[in-house]
């Protein structure tokens, strides 16, 4: 730890050497003379608002002769218009205020720093997400800008129980995240848990934001992918976590907030089941849940009866194959599963207005020209087709991509083991579920049922009726 002096040239010294003053174009300092004394203004030049830089070295520079001593308490009480001010002797977090957007007044006399928020970050509206919009309720939506995000929660929980804590990770990227959470309802036991968790992290910088995060919060073990963090975009979405006892938490650079402890029934939920009525929500609830669901044993059983049909009952003989197609089934529906990802890359490449185009062009012409020249049958193309869509019936990707895999892991057991494979597939993926750990590595991914909580079960299950206080 490296502090301030009673050395002004030294302090400027020890200052510009912290955020390598001269080194880039918008590192600037401004001399000025406050009552006769020297002094020193340093800011970031992109970070900073010109109006409140302006306002700030106009009020030094008319100090003039008031019966005010060029203390550091002085400065704060009397002459910095702002409320978030502080004095710092440290050099190395008075560096890490500058270069996070912050003012810092270095005066002849002083043995420490006058730090001023003089931030104007870059940031986007506080617009509704793409991948988590609603027919009905608020339009708003996280954004970048983690003083943005925290006001969108303190809008919505107006108490003093809601907890804000602040946590700098990365040596480097020195980035803020915050933990939130309402001290009435959460665990303090699971509370601490976290918080020890955030503070031990020791990298050089969260390069990708909330998923850097969440690598460096929980080891996953690669075979099993299911989802151990739900996230959201929604400060609706995260207000009602936080009103269920859960934590949340926000890192600065990204739109989405993490929401724990996390179990394979809370992706049930959306926001959307909570602005209708109690019946279209749960209706609405138990739809998404099974069509999801049957996402990931659709194929392989329509496979294992295919080639197996003395299991098919008479009832469904409309799902037999006639003919024998020019390339095998097994490969077909492996190959569509890959062009389906392929084409889903591709859009997030195509320019906005050629992407209604290329929906049109791969789902419709190729589909067919593919069907017509014998590579693929049309059973093969409808039921990925209703795979594909079925995917979007729930917003996380992590969930999606974990079924997905699964899936295409049971097609495989069944294209070479059938009957016993499907049975060991399925399993298998129960294992995986059921073993599946939440972040603090002691709430099952069954929670509600296991350890079975009937109360908490109907909630996610069924949407609910708010019962007002008597």
């Amino acid at each position: 730890m490296t502090a301030l002096t009673d050395n002004y040239n030294e302090n400027c010294r020890l200052v510009e050497e912290a955020i390598g003053f001269g080194k880039c174009f918008d590192c600037k300092k401004r001399e000025l003379e406050i009552r006769g004394q020297a002094a020193s203004l340093y800011f970031i030049s992109s970070l900073s608002s010109d109006s409140l830089l302006g306002d700030l070295v106009y009020r030094y520079q008319n100090i003039g002769q008031k019966e005010i001593p060029l203390t550091p308490a002085a400065f704060l009480a009397d002459l910095v218009p702002y409320g978030d001010a502080f004095k710092e002797a440290d050099v190395d977090t008075i560096a890490r205020q500058i270069l996070s957007g912050a003012s810092a007044l270095i005066l002849d006399g002083m043995n420490e720093g006058i730090l001023t928020d003089t931030r104007s970050l870059p940031s986007r509206s506080a617009e509704e997400p793409d991948n988590d919009r609603v027919l009905f309720g608020s339009r708003d939506g996280f954004n970048e800008l983690l003083k943005t995000n925290i006001a969108a929660l303190r809008r919505r929980i107006r108490t003093n129980s809601l907890v804000i804590h602040r946590v700098t990770i990365g040596k480097e990227s020195r980035t803020d995240v915050a933990l939130c959470y309402d001290e009435k309802l959460a665990d303090p036991a699971y509370v601490d848990t976290i918080k020890q968790k955030l503070e031990s992290i020791d990298v050089d910088s969260l390069t990708m934001g909330q998923q850097s995060l969440a690598e460096c919060l929980i080891k996953r073990h690669w075979y099993n992918i299911f989802p151990k963090f739900r996230y959201t975009e929604r400060p609706d979405t995260a207000t009602a976590t936080l009103m269920e006892g859960n934590l949340v938490i926000l890192c600065d650079n990204a739109p989405q907030a993490m929401l724990l402890p996390t179990s394979i029934f809370d992706f049930t939920q959306e926001s959307d089941d909570y602005y209708f009525p109690p019946m279209v929500g749960s209706y609405q609830r138990f739809v998404r849940t099974l069509i999801f669901f049957v996402t990931l044993f659709f194929t392989p059983l329509w496979y294992l009866l295919v080639t197996h049909p003395q299991y098919i009952p008479s009832w469904l003989d409309f799902i037999k194959v006639e003919g024998d197609p020019a390339l095998p089934i097994f490969f077909q529906i492996l190959i569509v599963e890959l062009m389906l990802d392929g084409l889903r890359l591709a859009s997030l490449n195509t320019p906005s207005t050629l992407g209604n185009s290329l929906s049109v062009v791969a789902g419709l012409i190729m589909g067919d020209f593919a069907v017509d020249v014998g590579w693929f049958i049309p059973e093969v193309i409808l039921y990925m087709a209703f795979v594909a869509i079925s995917n979007f019936t729930q917003p996380s990707f992590e969930l999606g991509y974990a079924f997905k895999f699964m899936r295409m892991m049971l097609l495989v057991l069944v294209g070479f083991f059938g009957i016993i494979g499907f049975v060991a597939g399925t399993a298998l993926i129960v294992i995986l579920i059921a073993s599946n750990k939440s972040v603090d590595g002691s709430r099952s991914y069954l929670y509600p049922l296991f350890p079975f909580n009937g109360r908490a079960l109907l909630r996610h299950l069924f949407r609910v009726k708010l019962k007002p206080r008597k």
